[in-house]
Protein backbone atom coordinates (compact mmCIF):
# COMPACT_ATOMS: atom_id res chain seq x y z
CA UNK A 1 0.00 0.00 0.00
CA UNK A 2 1.07 3.95 -0.53
CA UNK A 3 -0.07 7.08 0.22
CA UNK A 4 1.17 9.74 -2.19
CA UNK A 5 2.82 13.24 -0.30
CA UNK A 6 3.28 16.39 -1.29
CA UNK A 7 6.87 17.48 -2.64
CA UNK A 8 7.00 20.33 -0.63
CA UNK A 9 6.03 19.68 2.93
CA UNK A 10 5.81 15.83 2.85
CA UNK A 11 1.73 16.48 3.86
CA UNK A 12 -0.59 13.05 2.88
CA UNK A 13 -2.41 13.78 0.29
CA UNK A 14 -4.38 10.45 -0.49
CA UNK A 15 -5.44 7.40 1.53
CA UNK A 16 -3.49 4.16 1.76
CA UNK A 17 -4.16 2.66 -2.40
CA UNK A 18 -2.90 0.04 -4.12
CA UNK A 19 -1.96 0.69 -7.81
CA UNK A 20 -3.93 -1.10 -11.27
CA UNK A 21 -3.46 -0.77 -14.54
CA UNK A 22 -4.86 2.38 -16.29
CA UNK A 23 -8.19 2.08 -17.32
CA UNK A 24 -8.40 2.57 -21.30
CA UNK A 25 -11.17 4.41 -21.28
CA UNK A 26 -9.32 7.27 -18.30
CA UNK A 27 -9.03 10.21 -20.94
CA UNK A 28 -12.54 9.18 -22.57
CA UNK A 29 -15.33 11.92 -23.58
CA UNK A 30 -18.22 10.69 -23.91
CA UNK A 31 -21.61 12.21 -25.35
CA UNK A 32 -22.75 15.62 -24.40
CA UNK A 33 -23.78 16.77 -21.01
CA UNK A 34 -23.61 12.93 -19.73
CA UNK A 35 -23.14 12.17 -16.32
CA UNK A 36 -20.16 9.77 -15.90
CA UNK A 37 -19.44 7.87 -12.74
CA UNK A 38 -16.28 8.31 -10.55
CA UNK A 39 -13.17 6.11 -13.03
CA UNK A 40 -11.10 4.79 -9.99
CA UNK A 41 -12.26 1.99 -7.42
CA UNK A 42 -11.95 3.48 -3.91
CA UNK A 43 -8.27 2.50 -2.42
CA UNK A 44 -6.63 2.03 -5.92
CA UNK A 45 -4.52 4.39 -8.51
CA UNK A 46 -3.01 3.94 -11.37
CA UNK A 47 -0.44 5.74 -13.33
CA UNK A 48 -0.38 7.15 -16.79
CA UNK A 49 3.21 6.35 -18.01
CA UNK A 50 3.07 9.13 -21.51
CA UNK A 51 3.40 13.05 -20.79
CA UNK A 52 0.52 15.19 -20.06
CA UNK A 53 -0.58 18.66 -20.12
CA UNK A 54 1.31 21.44 -21.00
CA UNK A 55 3.24 23.07 -22.63
CA UNK A 56 1.83 21.46 -25.80
CA UNK A 57 3.06 20.91 -28.83
CA UNK A 58 1.68 20.67 -32.65
CA UNK A 59 3.19 18.15 -35.18
CA UNK A 60 4.43 20.51 -37.43
CA UNK A 61 7.21 21.38 -35.02
CA UNK A 62 7.70 17.81 -34.09
CA UNK A 63 10.73 15.87 -36.12
CA UNK A 64 9.23 12.36 -36.78
CA UNK A 65 12.23 10.60 -35.84
CA UNK A 66 11.52 12.33 -32.34
CA UNK A 67 8.17 11.60 -32.72
CA UNK A 68 8.30 8.22 -33.51
CA UNK A 69 11.39 7.51 -30.49
CA UNK A 70 8.39 8.11 -27.93
CA UNK A 71 6.32 5.69 -29.81
CA UNK A 72 3.68 8.07 -31.92
CA UNK A 73 3.82 6.99 -35.55
CA UNK A 74 1.95 8.77 -37.31
CA UNK A 75 0.30 12.55 -37.30
CA UNK A 76 -1.70 13.77 -34.35
CA UNK A 77 -2.74 17.52 -33.65
CA UNK A 78 -0.27 17.78 -31.20
CA UNK A 79 1.84 16.20 -28.28
CA UNK A 80 2.32 17.40 -24.71
CA UNK A 81 5.81 17.81 -23.43
CA UNK A 82 4.61 17.87 -20.08
CA UNK A 83 6.11 15.46 -17.06
CA UNK A 84 4.69 12.08 -17.66
CA UNK A 85 3.64 9.44 -14.77
CA UNK A 86 0.60 11.18 -13.78
CA UNK A 87 -1.22 9.44 -11.04
CA UNK A 88 -5.03 9.01 -10.92
CA UNK A 89 -7.17 8.34 -8.05
CA UNK A 90 -11.09 8.44 -6.87
CA UNK A 91 -11.68 11.97 -5.63
CA UNK A 92 -13.11 10.50 -2.49
CA UNK A 93 -9.37 9.07 -1.99
CA UNK A 94 -7.63 12.93 -1.64
CA UNK A 95 -6.76 13.87 2.61
CA UNK A 96 -5.55 17.72 2.38
CA UNK A 97 -5.99 19.95 0.07
CA UNK A 98 -8.14 22.72 -1.07
CA UNK A 99 -10.02 23.96 -4.27
CA UNK A 100 -8.54 26.85 -6.06
CA UNK A 101 -11.70 28.51 -7.85
CA UNK A 102 -9.54 29.91 -9.94
CA UNK A 103 -8.36 27.33 -12.13
CA UNK A 104 -11.60 26.22 -12.77
CA UNK A 105 -11.04 25.99 -16.52
CA UNK A 106 -13.52 25.91 -19.50
CA UNK A 107 -15.66 23.99 -17.83
CA UNK A 108 -19.29 23.30 -18.87
CA UNK A 109 -21.24 21.28 -15.80
CA UNK A 110 -18.21 21.07 -13.93
CA UNK A 111 -14.03 21.45 -13.35
CA UNK A 112 -11.96 20.08 -16.37
CA UNK A 113 -8.49 20.52 -15.09
CA UNK A 114 -8.16 22.84 -18.17
CA UNK A 115 -6.37 25.15 -16.26
CA UNK A 116 -3.74 23.42 -14.68
CA UNK A 117 -3.55 21.83 -11.19
CA UNK A 118 -6.99 23.18 -9.58
CA UNK A 119 -6.44 21.55 -5.84
CA UNK A 120 -3.66 22.68 -3.92
CA UNK A 121 -2.04 21.05 -0.34
CA UNK A 122 -3.96 22.44 2.53
CA UNK A 123 -0.40 22.79 3.96
CA UNK A 124 1.76 24.81 2.14
CA UNK A 125 -0.41 25.48 -0.86
CA UNK A 126 1.82 24.09 -3.74
CA UNK A 127 -0.83 23.45 -6.40
CA UNK A 128 -0.60 19.13 -6.19
CA UNK A 129 -3.33 17.87 -8.24
CA UNK A 130 -6.75 18.65 -10.85
CA UNK A 131 -9.58 17.77 -10.01
CA UNK A 132 -11.98 16.36 -13.24
CA UNK A 133 -15.86 16.58 -12.92
CA UNK A 134 -16.85 18.37 -16.15
CA UNK A 135 -19.92 16.53 -17.93
CA UNK A 136 -18.81 13.64 -20.55
CA UNK A 137 -15.67 13.29 -18.71
CA UNK A 138 -14.54 10.34 -16.29
CA UNK A 139 -14.80 12.01 -12.86
CA UNK A 140 -11.01 11.69 -11.25
CA UNK A 141 -8.77 13.38 -9.11
CA UNK A 142 -5.03 13.51 -11.32
CA UNK A 143 -2.15 13.82 -9.09
CA UNK A 144 0.57 16.15 -10.80
CA UNK A 145 3.79 13.65 -11.23
CA UNK A 146 6.24 16.45 -9.89
CA UNK A 147 4.39 17.66 -7.27
CA UNK A 148 4.12 14.39 -5.03
CA UNK A 149 5.55 11.95 -3.95
CA UNK A 150 5.14 8.08 -3.20
CA UNK A 151 5.35 6.31 0.20
CA UNK A 152 4.94 3.01 1.14
CA UNK A 153 2.62 2.63 4.05
CA UNK A 154 2.01 -1.33 3.96
CA UNK A 155 5.64 -3.30 2.59
CA UNK A 156 5.48 -4.86 -0.47
CA UNK A 157 1.48 -5.71 -0.45
CA UNK A 158 0.49 -9.13 -1.86
CA UNK A 159 1.64 -10.63 -5.21
CA UNK A 160 -0.64 -10.03 -8.02
CA UNK A 161 -3.51 -13.03 -8.21
CA UNK A 162 -2.48 -15.83 -11.23
CA UNK A 163 -4.58 -15.89 -14.25
CA UNK A 164 -6.37 -18.62 -12.78
CA UNK A 165 -6.87 -17.02 -9.19
CA UNK A 166 -8.04 -13.60 -11.16
CA UNK A 167 -10.86 -15.91 -12.90
CA UNK A 168 -11.74 -17.50 -10.14
CA UNK A 169 -12.45 -14.88 -8.30
CA UNK A 170 -14.06 -12.82 -10.78
CA UNK A 171 -16.70 -15.88 -11.28
CA UNK A 172 -17.37 -16.24 -7.63
CA UNK A 173 -18.10 -13.28 -7.06
CA UNK A 174 -19.84 -12.43 -10.61
CA UNK A 175 -18.03 -9.71 -11.52
CA UNK A 176 -18.06 -8.53 -15.51
CA UNK A 177 -18.59 -5.46 -17.58
CA UNK A 178 -22.01 -5.33 -18.68
CA UNK A 179 -22.60 -4.13 -22.40
CA UNK A 180 -25.09 -1.86 -21.92
CA UNK A 181 -26.12 0.32 -18.90
CA UNK A 182 -27.90 3.75 -17.93
CA UNK A 183 -26.54 6.62 -18.67
CA UNK A 184 -27.42 9.63 -17.27
CA UNK A 185 -28.04 13.32 -18.57
CA UNK A 186 -28.01 16.56 -17.35
CA UNK A 187 -30.38 17.22 -19.80
CA UNK A 188 -33.15 14.47 -18.82
CA UNK A 189 -36.88 15.30 -17.36
CA UNK A 190 -36.64 14.98 -13.77
CA UNK A 191 -38.77 11.65 -14.14
CA UNK A 192 -36.28 10.23 -16.35
CA UNK A 193 -32.64 11.62 -15.78
CA UNK A 194 -31.37 8.59 -17.70
CA UNK A 195 -31.12 6.34 -20.58
CA UNK A 196 -30.07 2.76 -21.42
CA UNK A 197 -26.50 2.94 -24.03
CA UNK A 198 -23.79 0.94 -24.94
CA UNK A 199 -21.65 1.32 -21.90
CA UNK A 200 -19.05 3.46 -22.55
CA UNK A 201 -16.46 1.56 -21.39
CA UNK A 202 -17.15 -1.13 -23.98
CA UNK A 203 -16.98 1.19 -26.63
CA UNK A 204 -13.37 2.94 -25.40
CA UNK A 205 -12.28 -0.65 -25.13
CA UNK A 206 -13.33 -1.25 -28.39
CA UNK A 207 -11.47 1.15 -29.52
CA UNK A 208 -8.40 0.47 -28.51
CA UNK A 209 -9.03 -3.39 -30.01
CA UNK A 210 -10.06 -2.44 -33.26
CA UNK A 211 -6.58 -0.63 -34.09
CA UNK A 212 -4.73 -4.00 -32.69
CA UNK A 213 -7.11 -6.38 -34.95
CA UNK A 214 -6.86 -3.54 -37.91
CA UNK A 215 -2.78 -3.97 -37.21
CA UNK A 216 -2.46 -7.91 -36.92
CA UNK A 217 -4.92 -8.11 -40.22
CA UNK A 218 -1.91 -6.97 -42.25
CA UNK A 219 -4.69 -5.52 -44.53
CA UNK A 220 -6.33 -9.38 -44.95
CA UNK A 221 -10.25 -9.58 -44.25
CA UNK A 222 -10.69 -10.68 -40.38
CA UNK A 223 -13.85 -12.71 -39.05
CA UNK A 224 -14.11 -12.55 -35.51
CA UNK A 225 -16.43 -15.18 -33.35
CA UNK A 226 -20.19 -15.22 -33.59
CA UNK A 227 -22.72 -13.13 -30.92
CA UNK A 228 -21.91 -10.16 -29.28
CA UNK A 229 -18.20 -9.97 -30.07
CA UNK A 230 -19.02 -10.12 -33.95
CA UNK A 231 -22.00 -7.47 -33.01
CA UNK A 232 -18.83 -5.09 -31.68
CA UNK A 233 -16.10 -5.53 -34.23
CA UNK A 234 -17.38 -6.91 -37.20
CA UNK A 235 -19.23 -4.06 -38.89
CA UNK A 236 -16.13 -2.24 -38.47
CA UNK A 237 -13.70 -4.71 -39.71
CA UNK A 238 -15.65 -5.56 -42.99
CA UNK A 239 -15.85 -1.69 -43.84
CA UNK A 240 -12.15 -1.11 -43.38
CA UNK A 241 -10.78 -4.37 -44.87
CA UNK A 242 -10.89 -5.89 -48.45
CA UNK A 243 -13.06 -8.46 -48.58
CA UNK A 244 -12.63 -11.92 -49.58
CA UNK A 245 -10.04 -14.65 -48.99
CA UNK A 246 -7.65 -14.67 -47.48
CA UNK A 247 -8.99 -14.22 -43.86
CA UNK A 248 -7.23 -13.96 -41.03
CA UNK A 249 -9.19 -15.49 -38.11
CA UNK A 250 -9.70 -14.06 -34.53
CA UNK A 251 -10.44 -15.96 -31.27
CA UNK A 252 -11.11 -15.48 -27.85
CA UNK A 253 -8.42 -17.08 -25.70
CA UNK A 254 -8.12 -16.91 -22.04
CA UNK A 255 -8.22 -18.79 -18.74
CA UNK A 256 -10.62 -21.29 -18.82
CA UNK A 257 -10.82 -21.38 -22.11
CA UNK A 258 -10.09 -24.10 -24.40
CA UNK A 259 -6.61 -23.87 -25.66
CA UNK A 260 -7.29 -21.98 -29.26
CA UNK A 261 -6.92 -23.34 -32.33
CA UNK A 262 -3.48 -23.28 -33.94
CA UNK A 263 -4.49 -21.63 -36.96
CA UNK A 264 -6.05 -18.58 -35.20
CA UNK A 265 -3.72 -16.19 -36.35
CA UNK A 266 -5.14 -13.31 -33.95
CA UNK A 267 -6.15 -14.08 -30.20
CA UNK A 268 -8.48 -11.93 -28.28
CA UNK A 269 -7.51 -11.85 -24.78
CA UNK A 270 -7.49 -10.58 -21.17
CA UNK A 271 -5.47 -7.98 -19.26
CA UNK A 272 -4.75 -8.50 -15.84
CA UNK A 273 -6.74 -5.70 -13.83
CA UNK A 274 -3.11 -5.01 -11.74
CA UNK A 275 -0.54 -5.62 -13.62
CA UNK A 276 -2.44 -4.64 -17.13
CA UNK A 277 -0.52 -7.33 -18.74
CA UNK A 278 -1.85 -9.09 -21.32
CA UNK A 279 -2.65 -12.91 -21.37
CA UNK A 280 -0.35 -14.96 -23.50
CA UNK A 281 -0.84 -18.45 -24.68
CA UNK A 282 1.67 -21.41 -24.37
CA UNK A 283 2.72 -23.45 -27.27
CA UNK A 284 3.09 -23.22 -31.09
CA UNK A 285 0.05 -20.09 -30.45
CA UNK A 286 1.93 -18.11 -28.98
CA UNK A 287 2.92 -16.58 -31.41
CA UNK A 288 -0.11 -15.10 -32.58
CA UNK A 289 -0.84 -11.22 -32.70
CA UNK A 290 -2.53 -10.49 -29.16
CA UNK A 291 -5.66 -8.11 -29.01
CA UNK A 292 -6.35 -6.88 -25.48
CA UNK A 293 -9.44 -6.46 -23.81
CA UNK A 294 -10.01 -5.22 -20.18
CA UNK A 295 -10.88 -8.28 -17.81
CA UNK A 296 -14.43 -7.70 -17.67
CA UNK A 297 -14.99 -7.75 -20.96
CA UNK A 298 -13.13 -10.05 -21.93
CA UNK A 299 -14.84 -11.96 -18.78
CA UNK A 300 -18.67 -11.25 -21.15
CA UNK A 301 -17.62 -11.93 -24.07
CA UNK A 302 -16.05 -15.21 -23.31
CA UNK A 303 -18.62 -16.51 -20.69
CA UNK A 304 -22.03 -14.33 -21.67
CA UNK A 305 -24.69 -13.46 -19.15
CA UNK A 306 -28.10 -15.17 -19.03
CA UNK A 307 -29.97 -12.30 -21.25
CA UNK A 308 -27.62 -11.97 -24.72
CA UNK A 309 -28.01 -8.48 -26.20
CA UNK A 310 -28.83 -10.68 -29.82
CA UNK A 311 -31.86 -12.76 -30.45
CA UNK A 312 -31.14 -16.54 -29.48
CA UNK A 313 -32.82 -19.43 -30.77
CA UNK A 314 -34.10 -22.22 -28.50
CA UNK A 315 -36.10 -22.65 -25.20
CA UNK A 316 -35.33 -22.94 -21.74
CA UNK A 317 -35.29 -26.23 -20.27
CA UNK A 318 -38.31 -27.68 -18.60
CA UNK A 319 -38.92 -26.78 -15.09
CA UNK A 320 -36.81 -23.69 -14.92
CA UNK A 321 -39.19 -20.94 -15.18
CA UNK A 322 -37.19 -17.03 -15.50
CA UNK A 323 -39.21 -14.20 -13.97
CA UNK A 324 -36.73 -11.45 -14.44
CA UNK A 325 -36.81 -9.17 -17.29
CA UNK A 326 -33.43 -8.87 -19.42
CA UNK A 327 -32.14 -5.06 -19.07
CA UNK A 328 -33.48 -2.59 -21.83
CA UNK A 329 -31.22 -2.79 -24.57
CA UNK A 330 -29.75 -0.02 -26.58
CA UNK A 331 -31.26 1.72 -29.53
CA UNK A 332 -28.49 2.14 -32.04
CA UNK A 333 -26.01 -0.31 -33.49
CA UNK A 334 -22.87 -0.51 -31.50
CA UNK A 335 -20.19 2.26 -32.44
CA UNK A 336 -16.67 2.67 -30.71
CA UNK A 337 -15.01 5.55 -29.05
CA UNK A 338 -12.92 7.27 -32.17
CA UNK A 339 -10.33 9.17 -30.14
CA UNK A 340 -9.14 5.74 -28.15
CA UNK A 341 -9.21 4.31 -31.19
CA UNK A 342 -6.46 6.96 -32.79
CA UNK A 343 -5.09 7.55 -29.93
CA UNK A 344 -4.25 3.74 -29.80
CA UNK A 345 -3.44 3.30 -33.74
CA UNK A 346 -1.12 5.95 -33.74
CA UNK A 347 1.03 4.17 -31.17
CA UNK A 348 1.41 1.01 -33.67
CA UNK A 349 4.12 1.05 -35.29
CA UNK A 350 2.49 -1.01 -38.57
CA UNK A 351 0.44 2.74 -38.83
CA UNK A 352 3.85 3.47 -41.08
CA UNK A 353 1.92 1.06 -43.47
CA UNK A 354 0.44 2.99 -46.15
CA UNK A 355 -2.72 0.90 -46.24
CA UNK A 356 -3.03 1.63 -42.59
CA UNK A 357 -2.06 5.05 -42.78
CA UNK A 358 -5.02 6.06 -45.38
CA UNK A 359 -7.30 4.15 -43.06
CA UNK A 360 -6.74 6.65 -40.50
CA UNK A 361 -6.83 9.60 -42.87
CA UNK A 362 -10.21 8.74 -43.95
CA UNK A 363 -12.06 8.42 -40.83
CA UNK A 364 -14.04 11.64 -41.90
CA UNK A 365 -15.27 9.64 -45.05
CA UNK A 366 -19.46 9.46 -44.23
CA UNK A 367 -19.13 5.75 -44.06
CA UNK A 368 -16.13 5.28 -41.58
CA UNK A 369 -17.44 7.77 -39.38
CA UNK A 370 -20.27 6.30 -38.96
CA UNK A 371 -18.63 3.31 -37.33
CA UNK A 372 -17.58 5.78 -33.85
Amino acid sequence: MFVFVCAGCGAELTAPLSQVALPVHAHQSYGNGIQLPVLMESGTYAVNPEPSGPPWRRWEEIDPDEAAARGVYAPVHSLSDGVPGAVVVAPGDTRGTVFVPEKRGGACCGIDGADGPNMACATCGLPVASRIDDCSLWQAVWLAPDAVRRVNVGGAGPAPLSWAELAAEWTAEGKGTPPFEPIAAWWGRPASDFFWSWSPRWEAAAGRALAHLLAASEGRRVNVPEGLTAVVFQRALDAMLLTGPPVRRAVLAGPGLPAPDPDAGILLVPEHTRTGEAWAPAGSVGSACRVPLPFGIWRWLSLPEPHPPVPASGVLPDGVLRDDPPAPGPHRVFRMDRNTFEHTLVRLPPVRDPWLRAILADLRNPELARLF
